[in-house]
C-alpha cells in the first residue's frame, strides 16, 4: 500500500507507566478510509497504543506519523487540531455541561463556525437521543447516552482519524449494536478512518475491515477481519468457540499458535 493510503503509522513503539514497559516494540498502519481493530485481553497495551498516539503518553522509542508528518511527543491539543480525536474509555463527559456545550466544546479548535453548525446538525442525525436531551447536564443522562454524545464531541473536531477506546463498555446488547451500527455510518458516510479498541471481538471483528492481536505490549498476530475470524486461535481464544468433544483439552493448559 502506498504512502498517501496510510494515514497513521506506529514504528517500534515503546511505551511505559514509569518503569514498567506498557508496549514492547508495536508496529501498526490505520488505512485512509478503513476501520482497524486491536485485540487483546486486559493489560495487554491497547489502552495505551491510543494514549500514546494521542500524546497522553510519550513513547520512550519508535515513530509516529500521522497525515505523513511526525507527531511522536507532540503536545496532545496540537495533535487535535491536526485533525485526530481520541474518545477515552469511561465516557468522560463534561457532567455539568449541557449535551449541547459538551458538543461544542469538540469543535473548540475549529474557527469556521458555519461548518460547525452543519456538523452539529450531522452529530444530531447519527444520535437523535442527544438532540431530544439538549438542554439536559450531560450528568444525568444514561451511559448509553453519555457514549454518544462522547462520540458526537469527538465528531464535532471533524477528524480525520478516530480513536475508540472501548465503546461498548457496561452497554446493552441492544446498545451496543446501535452504537456500532453508527459507527460503520461514520466510517462510510464520511470516510473517517477508526482506530478502535474493543474487548468484545465478535463485534470488533464484524465492524472492522484489519485487525491486530495484541499480547503483553507486543503484536503477535495481523490480518483482515475476515481471515481473523476464522483463525482457530481467534475462534477459541477471543470468540468462545470450543473444539468438538466432550469436554476438549482444557483452555489453560492449551497454548496459542502465534507463541
Amino acid at each position: 500500500m502506498s504512502a498517501p493510503d496510510i494515514i497513521l503509522k506506529l514504528s517500534n513503539i515503546e511505551s511505559y507507566y514509569g518503569p514498567i514497559m506498557a508496549i514492547r516494540g508495536i508496529s501498526l498502519e490505520v488505512p485512509r478510509g478503513q476501520i482497524v481493530t486491536l485485540l487483546g485481553a486486559n493489560g495487554a497495551g491497547k489502552t495505551t497504543v491510543l494514549k500514546t498516539i494521542s500524546g497522553i503518553l510519550d513513547p520512550q522509542k519508535g515513530s509516529i506519523e500521522f497525515l505523513g508528518k511526525p507527531i511522536q511527543r507532540m503536545e496532545a491539543d496540537k495533535i487535535v487540531r491536526l485533525g485526530l480525536s481520541h474518545v477515552p474509555e469511561g465516557r468522560e463527559v463534561f457532567p455539568f455541561l449541557s449535551v449541547r456545550e459538551n458538543l461544542m466544546m469538540g469543535a473548540y479548535p475549529r474557527r469556521d463556525r458555519d461548518a460547525v453548525a452543519d456538523d452539529l446538525e450531522q452529530v444530531y442525525k447519527y444520535f437523535p437521543r442527544l438532540r431530544e436531551r439538549l438542554n439536559q447536564p450531560a450528568g444525568q443522562l444514561s451511559g448509553g447516552e453519555q457514549q454518544m454524545l462522547v462520540i458526537g464531541r469527538a465528531l464535532m473536531n471533524r477528524p480525520t482519524l478516530l480513536l475508540l477506546d472501548e465503546p461498548s463498555l457496561g452497554l446493552s446488547p441492544i446498545l451496543v449494536k446501535e452504537i456500532f451500527a453508527i459507527i460503520r455510518r461514520i466510517n462510510e458516510e464520511q470516510g473517517t478512518s477508526i482506530l478502535l479498541v474493543e474487548q468484545n471481538a465478535k463485534v470488533a471483528l464484524e465492524t472492522a475491515h484489519y485487525g491486530y492481536v495484541l499480547e503483553i505490549g507486543r503484536v503477535v498476530m495481523n490480518d483482515a477481519c475476515e481471515r481473523l475470524m476464522h483463525s482457530r486461535d481467534i475462534q477459541e481464544f477471543y470468540l468462545g468457540a470450543k473444539e468438538a468433544g466432550a469436554r476438549g483439552e482444557r483452555r489453560w493448559k492449551k497454548k496459542k499458535t502465534w507463541r
